[in-house]
């Protein structure tokens, strides 16, 4: 698959199979989120990977539509320096970055909003002075797995504006 192929075919996966995630291929999706881009080349991110059940369970509840963490293989929280205005922006590049390397070798992800950060953060240990908004899961999709109807894209006519709005 090339990266074309996983941007066109990426499907948020929210049920996974119980099959454990190799190592090798953890560490590969994590050095994609490594390899991506940040503002000024500042690299602020860290990640947490989180392979226990009850901690998967735990950091599940600490947002609204949290619960695919909970079935996860792993999940990853992406955490950053709460000083810096494009923090946000870097952490979805990672964020992207890991997740079309995952779904190029077969594995399913989704991402979850964190709606409690104090309560992740303390489940995870994570510093005061660190943000954690988002968490990706990760692991193999389930084939009772159906994902939302295909809604389509709009076409690229309809938000390209060229030179001027």
């Amino acid at each position: 698959m090339n990266v074309q192929q996983a941007i066109e075919t990426k499907r948020a996966v929210r049920l996974f199979t119980p099959d454990p995630v190799p190592a090798e291929m953890i560490d590969a999706i994590l050095d994609a989120g490594r390899r991506s881009q940040s503002s000024k080349n500042t690299q602020p991110w860290q990640f947490v990977v989180v392979q226990q059940r009850e901690m998967l369970l735990a950091l599940s509840r600490t947002g609204d539509f949290a619960g695919h963490l909970a079935g996860a293989a792993f999940g990853v929280a992406l955490v950053a320096p709460n000083d810096n205005a494009w923090t946000m922006f870097d952490l979805g590049q990672a964020a992207a970055y890991m997740q079309l390397a995952a779904w190029e070798v077969g594995i399913g992800s989704c991402i979850a909003a964190i709606y409690d950060p104090a309560a992740a953060q303390a489940i995870l240990n994570i510093p005061a002075d660190y943000m954690l908004r988002c968490a990706l899961s990760f692991g193999y999709p389930s084939p009772d797995h159906i994902p939302a109807k295909m809604g389509g894209r709009k076409p690229l006519t309809a938000i390209t504006h060229w030179e001027t709005w």
